[in-house]
C-alpha cells in the first residue's frame, strides 16, 4: 500500500476516509477497508498469512465507522468502547490514542464501556489479545477527523486559515494569542448531515502520548475503592441474591424439603429453584449465606458422574490421536498431562437483573455483551429489544468473562419472583462449578540427524474447550455450539492461535477433544501455555542430544530476526549460562503469537530447605527467585501498561507450572476458595522480575494480554528440568500432593471464617 489514497475507497499507510455524523455536538467516526495482501514470510506457515487475530480485526472492520468520538460542550471529550475493561488497561490506552490524534490532555478523555450493540456484529468481543489491534486505527481516525473539524470550526470563528492555527491540550490558539476552548466549538463543529471526511494520522515521530509510560486513568479510583464494579451499583430494589448449588458438577434439582422454613429465615424474602439450583434473595449476602446452607436439596445427577483425575486421564489417553510409524532416525517420543485449573478472578462471577414487566436490564462485567443479550431474550423468551445489557467494568477475567453464567441466573431470578436482583457467587461456586481450563494431555514426537530436527508433530488431546461464544454473536456462538460444529470451530481456533517459531522440518500440530462433560472455558492463552510448554521441554531435551547449549540451540533454529532479538535480550540481561549452585537452574523459552514475540529466563530454586519448608495448608515447592522478560508487542501505546501484562502473564506462567489445579473427586472439585486453590503466593514470586519492551519492529500494536504466559510456564518447566536432572511430565508439579483437608460440598458454602486474625502472617 503506498502513503497516499489512489482511489476513493482505498487506505494509505496513514491516510484515510472516515465520518462527521449528524449531531449536535460533534461526533466523528472511522470508515475502514479490508486490508490488502500478507506479506509471505520465508518459511512460510498459516499464521503468517492468517492468526486467529487477524480474522477477528477483519471481521470488526465493516462496523468500524460506528465507533466514535464526541467532543462535548463541557471541553470533555467521550468515547464509549465497545470492549470490557477487567483490568487490563485498556480505558488507559484507549484514552492515550485519543488524545494523541486530538491534542488534548488524558485528564479530559472520559472512556466508558459501551452497552451491548448488536449492530457492532463481530466487533464486541474481548479476547484473543484483540483490543489494541483491533481499535488502534479507527480510534485514531474518528479522533483525527475530529481534531480536523474543530480546526476548521475555529477558523471561522477566529477569522484566521486552519492552517495558521495551533490546537494543543485541547485549546485552538490563533497567533496573536486569540484561542479557543474546544468546548466552545463542539456545536459549531458538528454537522447536521453525515459527511466524508478524509484524514492523515500522525506520523510515529510526532507522537508525544503514544508510547509513552502512563499510570492508568483509573488506578486513583482503584486504590482508594472509588472503582464501580456491578456488585457497587445501586439499583433500586436490587437485593442481595445466592445460589444454593448442587454438590456435583451441572447436577439438578430435584425436590427442597425446607423450602417454607428457609423463606421464614431472617432477612429472606425469597427462595425459588432455578436452572442451576435453589435461589436465595435476602437483604444482606450474609443472610444468603446462612439460607444457602440451611436448604435441603434433594439433586439429580451431574455431567461428570462419579469421574476422578484418573479417570479423565484414562479417557483422554484413550482418545488420543496416533502418532504414526516412528521415523527411522534418533526422536524423542514423550507425553505430557496438564491438570484442571481454574481461571483465579479476583471478582466472583456476579451480575444485576431486574426482569419485569416484559422487560430485561441487566448490569454485569461481560466479554461477549451481544451473545449474552441475545441468549437473555431467548431465555427469557421475550424480543431482544426489549432485553439492556450494560456492560461494567470487572475484577479480572483470563476468560471468565467471555462467558456470563451469572446474567442468566440473575435473569431468570428477577423473572421467576418479579423483583430486582443483585447476584452473586461464592468464591466456593467459581471453583467447584465455574468454567475451568481443561485437562489435557500433549504428545510430541521429535526426530533429528546430527544437528538439524527434521520433523516435529504434536497430538493435543484435551477434555473440550467450551468456545460457545463463538465471535460473539449469535451466528458463530450458535455454530460452535452444535455436535460437529463445536468440533470445527476448536480446529480452527487451535491452528490459528499456533505457531512453530523454530524451523524443525516438517511441523504437525494436531487437536483433538473429547468429554463434553465439564464447564470448561477460554482460559487466558488458551491452548498455548500447555502446548508451548510441552514443545519448549522438548526443545530443551534436543539441545541435550545434540550437547548444545539451550540458548544457543534455540537461537540456530529460530525463524525470525524479532524471535531472535527477544531471545538475545533475554539472554543478555539474565545473564545466561552463570555459574548456578546445585539444585538451582536457569531456564528459557520463547513463545510467538498474534504478531509479537516474547522470551522468558527464570532461575529456580529446587534446594531441599526451599522445596520443604514448611508453609501452612500449602505444598513449598521450588520458588523462582529471578525471572526476566523481553517482549516485542511491536508498537507499545503504553510501555507501564505492557510491562504489568507482562508482570500479570509471568504469575500465571509459575503458577501453571508449581502450584495451580484443581483436583476432580468423584465428580466434584475439591477446591472451595483461594486458601486451597494455589495461584502464585508471595513464597514462590521472584523477588527480582526484569521486563525488557523491544524497540518496535513493526509500528503497529501486536498482541500482548495472554502473550507472556506460554513462555513463563515453559521457562519454569525447563528450569525445573535442568535443577533436578529429571524432564517434568505432569503439570502443575506438586499436583499430585493434596495439602488441604477439602470443605464439605454439602452444604455448597463452606461456614463463613471467624478466625481470620489467627492465620494473619
Amino acid at each position: 500500500m503506498t502513503d497516499e489514497i489512489n482511489e476513493p475507497d482505498g487506505i494509505g499507510r496513514r491516510s484515510f476516509l472516515g465520518y462527521v455524523l449528524a449531531s449536535a455536538t460533534l461526533v466523528t467516526g472511522a470508515r475502514l477497508a479490508l486490508p490488502g495482501e500478507a506479506e509471505a514470510a520465508a518459511l512460510p506457515q498459516l499464521t503468517d498469512f492468517l492468526d486467529l487475530n487477524d480474522m477477528m480485526t477483519v471481521a470488526a472492520l465493516p462496523t468500524s465507522h460506528l465507533i466514535t468520538v464526541e467532543v462535548r460542550p463541557d471541553g470533555t471529550v467521550a468515547f464509549s468502547l465497545p470492549r470490557a475493561e477487567v483490568g487490563q488497561g485498556i480505558t488507559t490506552s484507549t484514552a492515550m490514542l485519543i488524545a494523541e490524534e486530538l491534542d488534548v490532555g488524558l485528564d479530559r478523555i472520559r472512556v466508558t464501556l459501551a452497552d451491548a450493540r448488536p449492530e457492532l456484529l463481530f466487533n464486541q468481543l474481548t479476547g484473543a489479545s484483540n483490543t489494541t489491534i483491533a481499535t488502534f486505527t479507527p480510534i485514531r481516525v474518528a479522533a483525527a477527523i475530529a481534531r480536523l473539524r474543530l480546526l476548521a470550526a475555529a477558523a471561522t470563528e477566529l477569522g484566521r486559515p486552519a492552517a495558521d492555527l495551533t490546537l494543543k491540550n485541547g485549546v485552538v490558539t490563533a497567533p496573536g494569542g486569540a484561542s479557543l476552548d474546544i468546548g466552545a466549538l463542539a456545536a459549531k463543529a458538528a454537522s447536521s448531515r453525515v459527511e466524508t471526511v478524509r484524514v492523515t494520522l500522525k506520523p510515529s515521530d510526532d507522537f508525544t502520548v503514544i508510547g509513552t509510560p502512563r499510570t492508568r486513568v483509573d488506578a486513583l479510583a482503584a486504590v482508594t475503592g472509588r472503582k464501580q464494579f456491578a456488585m457497587d451499583l445501586q439499583v433500586p430494589g436490587a437485593l442481595p441474591t445466592m445460589v444454593c448449588r448442587p454438590p456435583m458438577l451441572n447436577g439438578t434439582v430435584r425436590s427442597v424439603a425446607n423450602l417454607a422454613a428457609v423463606r421464614a429465615m431472617p432477612g429472606v424474602t425469597d427462595v425459588v429453584p432455578i436452572a442451576t439450583g435453589v435461589a436465595v434473595r435476602a437483604e444482606t449476602f450474609g443472610q444468603c449465606i446462612d439460607a444457602v446452607r440451611a436448604l435441603e436439596v434433594s439433586w439429580g445427577r451431574g455431567t461428570a458422574e462419579g469421574k476422578s483425575d484418573d479417570d479423565v486421564l484414562a479417557e483422554l489417553r484413550r482418545a488420543e490421536l496416533p502418532m504414526g510409524l516412528p521415523p527411522l532416525t534418533p526422536t524423542i517420543d514423550t507425553r505430557f498431562t496438564f491438570a484442571f485449573r481454574s481461571n483465579s478472578a479476583l471478582e466472583t462471577n456476579c451480575a444485576i437483573a431486574d426482569v419485569r414487566g416484559g422487560r430485561a436490564e441487566i448490569w454485569s462485567s461481560l466479554k461477549s455483551p451481544i451473545i449474552a443479550r441475545q441468549t437473555l431474550a431467548l431465555t427469557l423468551k421475550i424480543p431482544a429489544s426489549a432485553v439492556t445489557v450494560h456492560v461494567t467494568e470487572g475484577g479480572g477475567s483470563f476468560g471468565r468473562k467471555l462467558f456470563f453464567d451469572a446474567a442468566l441466573e440473575a435473569a431468570e431470578v428477577s423473572q421467576k419472583i418479579g423483583k430486582p436482583v443483585k447476584l452473586m457467587w461464592h468464591r466456593a461456586d467459581d471453583s467447584r462449578q465455574g468454567r475451568t481450563h481443561p485437562m489435557a494431555t500433549s504428545r510430541v514426537r521429535a526426530n533429528y540427524l546430527g544437528s538439524s530436527v527434521l520433523g516435529f508433530k504434536q497430538v493435543h488431546t484435551s477434555v473440550a474447550t467450551d468456545l460457545g461464544h463463538g465471535l460473539g454473536e449469535l451466528i458463530t456462538a450458535t455454530v460452535a455450539g452444535l455436535p460437529v460444529g463445536d468440533s470445527a470451530f476448536s480446529q480452527v481456533f487451535f491452528q490459528l492461535s499456533q505457531t512453530m517459531p523454530y524451523d524443525f522440518g516438517v511441523v504437525s500440530r494436531v487437536l483433538n477433544e473429547t468429554d463434553r462433560g465439564f464447564n470448561t472455558g477460554s482460559m487466558r492463552n488458551v491452548y498455548s501455555p500447555d502446548v508451548t510448554c510441552a514443545r519448549e521441554l522438548v526443545v530443551d531435551q534436543l539441545a541435550a542430544r545434540m550437547r548444545k547449549d539451550p540458548y544457543q540451540f534455540r537461537r540456530s533454529m529460530l525463524r525470525t530476526d524479532r524471535a531472535r532479538a527477544v531471545l538475545d535480550k533475554v539472554a543478555q540481561v539474565g545473564s545466561w549460562g552463570r555459574t548456578m549452585p546445585a539444585g538451582t537452574a536457569q531456564g528459557i523459552a520463547l513463545h510467538d503469537e498474534y504478531r509479537s514475540v516474547s522470551a522468558v529466563l527464570v532461575e529456580l530454586d529446587c534446594r531441599p530447605e526451599t522445596v520443604g519448608r514448611q508453609i501452612r495448608d500449602a505444598v513449598a515447592g521450588p520458588r523462582v527467585t529471578k525471572a526476566v522478560i523481553a517482549v516485542d508487542a511491536g508498537l507499545a501505546v503504553n510501555p507501564r501498561g505492557l510491562e504489568a501484562q507482562m508482570m500479570g502473564c509471568l504469575m500465571d506462567g509459575i503458577a501453571l507450572a508449581l502450584t495451580s489445579s484443581l483436583h476432580l473427586r468423584d465428580g466434584s472439585f475439591l477446591e472451595a476458595s483461594w486458601d486451597n486453590y494455589f495461584y502464585t503466593r508471595q513464597w514462590n514470586t521472584p523477588p527480582e522480575i526484569k521486563i525488557v519492551i523491544m524497540p518496535t519492529t513493526t509500528g503497529e500494536p501486536g498482541g500482548a494480554g495472554e502473550l507472556g504466559v506460554a513462555a513463563s510456564f515453559a521457562a519454569v518447566a525447563c528450569a525445573y528440568g535442568r535443577a533436578t536432572g529429571t524432564m517434568p511430565t505432569s503439570f502443575p508439579i506438586n499436583h499430585s500432593t493434596l495439602s488441604f483437608t477439602p470443605k464439605p460440598t454439602v452444604p455448597p458454602i463452606p461456614q463463613s471464617p471467624t478466625d481470620g486474625l489467627t492465620f494473619v502472617r
